[in-house]
């Protein structure tokens, strides 16, 4: 019986952790980029009841009495799925159509990555203009480094195409390359990206080099799309009914602690 008060507890431990990767989707349904969040879970050690034996006769019993002893989270996991397109008044809002992450360069010099194409241009030396992330992080170019246009340059008239290039017009107003394109990275494994605040990802083992779409060959190219932000991918309806099923699990389990503490008394009553 005491057996079942832990392996119960370790069920409601692992249904709040549940609640609350739910409970931070919920939260993020608005945030530009933002992708979905999913609890997995893993059961913990079996315990050996009664190895395999044999029955009277002498045949062998095909299996063994095991009991288990709980469950854990095992991971939580990110789904990579395209958001919707919304669109946006800005001309530095840019949503990615495809695999790819925007590239920025954080304060601590490293390069991270993120969906969230909510850009802004932000004033650098000598009068310059930088495109920045809301956070004043610049945003870097197929090459890896910060995009920074001259003052003899109106934002305003700066317009990209769906390959990344910036273009200004020219005297006949034809928009015509800078030579600058704003670099997209991919990688094998997204999901093993590390979550990062302010909708930043940073680069692990498990989620292999980043991949420059610009110089590889063997991926599919994303499509950049101006004056568009991509929102999160977060279904209400689903994480409403993830909680349900949550709530309802945490419920059974904390019976169970009350049936075994119920239990274990009557065995204490049978003294008197």
């Amino acid at each position: 019986m005491v057996r079942s008060l832990w392996t119960a507890a370790t069920g409601m431990i692992a249904q709040q952790t549940n609640v609350d990767t739910i409970a931070n989707n919920l939260a993020n349904v608005n945030t530009n980029g933002y992708k979905t969040e999913v609890n997995e879970f893993k059961s913990l050690l079996y315990q050996n009841l009664q190895q395999k034996t044999t029955t009277a006769d002498g045949s062998p019993k095909p299996t063994s009495a095991q009991v288990g002893l709980g469950v854990r989270n095992a991971s939580i996991t990110s789904l990579f799925k395209q958001g919707p397109l919304l669109a946006s008044d800005k001309d530095t809002a840019f949503a990615i159509d495809g695999k790819g992450f925007f590239s920025v360069q954080g304060a601590d010099g490293n390069t991270y990555y993120t969906r969230n194409g909510n850009f802004d241009w932000t004033l650098g030396e000598n009068g310059s203009n930088i495109l920045a992330t809301s956070d004043g992080l610049p945003v870097l170019d197929t090459d890896g480094d910060p995009i920074i246009l001259n003052s003899s340059y109106t934002v305003s008239r700066i317009t990209v195409t769906s390959d990344g290039v910036i273009c200004y017009p020219d005297a006949r107003n034809i928009p015509q390359s800078l030579g600058i394109q704003i670099g997209l990275t991919q990688f094998n494994n997204p999901a093993g990206l590390e979550r990062l605040a302010d909708s930043l990802y940073g680069e692990t083992a498990a989620s292999g080099q980043p991949i420059n779409e610009f110089t590889s060959t063997n991926v599919e190219k994303s499509e950049v799309i101006q004056n568009y932000l991509e929102g999160s991918n977060v279904q209400v309806v689903d994480e409403m009914v993830n909680m349900i099923v949550a709530q309802r699990a945490y419920e059974m389990n904390s019976k169970a602690i009350t049936a075994s503490d119920e239990m274990m008394q009557q065995a204490n009553n049978l003294r008197r």
